[in-house]
């Protein structure tokens, strides 16, 4: 028998998005903390970045920067 699914509340998905948008932690080490599914939250997360996309403050000098290594590393 298959085992029972959780459901989680609007609230405590919310929660846990704002663990890793806002506080940038992985999404790996908050879901351990959680105890949710490490693809159940990076959905959430992703859902999240989606529908907010127009809300995200645009990258700072030191971020572009640190953006622009990394994709040179990637290309590289």
């Amino acid at each position: 028998m298959a085992p029972k699914r959780r459901k989680f509340s609007p609230e405590f998905r919310g929660e846990a998005v704002k663990m890793v948008v806002v506080e940038s932690r992985p999404i790996a080490e908050v879901a351990r903390e959680i105890q949710v599914n490490e693809g159940t939250l990076g959905t959430w997360v992703s859902r999240y970045r989606q529908e907010h996309a127009d809300e995200e403050p645009p990258l700072n000098i030191s971020e572009r920067a640190r953006l622009r290594e990394l994709e040179r590393e990637n290309c590289g």
